[in-house]
């Protein structure tokens, strides 16, 4: 028989969203998402440095190695996605180009639906991105 409890009421309501990254480098990643990307720098709880992502909490958790993952990890969605990619340029940021993948000038990838993505790296290399999305 299994221990896990059944849940008998409503589901619960899960509040607010926590994004989650790792760094080996944080005094880079504290200027990158502070300074670079706009977040407002929190504290340093000694486990992670925590950001107001606007209105969403992002912990930049430290260790001493760790290796990135291949894939996007965060990702925000903007409202002119060549205007945001421009001022980030603008900022230091270097957008990705993968093989096999149609981008623009910009590094910018138009799916078919319409939707628009650019990927780019922090400090510790874990992919990020911009995206707009067709409604």
């Amino acid at each position: 028989m299994s221990s896990a409890k059944t849940y008998t009421g409503s589901t619960p309501r899960l509040a607010h969203f926590v994004g989650f990254t790792m760094t080996t480098k944080p005094e880079q990643a504290k200027e990158f998402y502070g300074q670079t990307l706009g977040f407002r720098f929190m504290k340093d709880d000694g486990f992670a440095l925590v950001f107001d992502a606007h209105g969403t909490m992002l912990r930049v958790g430290k260790a001493k190695e760790f290796t990135p993952a291949a894939h996007t990890i965060l990702g925000w969605e903007v409202d002119d996605i060549a205007r945001a990619v421009k001022d980030l340029e603008a900022r230091g940021v270097t957008f990705q180009r993968y093989p096999g993948m149609t981008q623009d000038e910009l590094a910018i990838c138009t799916f078919p639906t319409g939707d628009r993505v650019a990927w780019f790296n922090d400090p510790d290399g874990n992919v990020l991105s911009l995206s707009q999305h067709k409604r």
